[in-house]
């Protein structure tokens, strides 16, 4: 029944092994002036460790096989 979890997470862990981050713009008003906008672009990176890709990995290969067992 939990297989399906098991497969999930170990497809979440190698998918974070592989792209240990990503980045986003947004878009940030400066100033106003009457008819005139000025806008500014802002990159953000999100980072994570690639030990939580592993962690996900293990995860989901302790769930299959607890479910195994029963």
């Amino acid at each position: 029944m939990k297989k399906p979890l098991g497969i999930v997470l170990i497809v979440i862990g190698v998918i974070m092994l592989a792209y240990t981050g990503f980045n986003y713009v947004t878009t940030e008003k400066v100033a106003e002036i009457g008819p005139i906008e000025i806008n500014a672009q802002k990159n953000h990176t999100v980072k994570w460790p690639p030990i939580v890709g592993l962690v996900f990995i293990v995860g989901g290969i302790v769930v299959i096989a607890v479910d195994k067992k029963k």
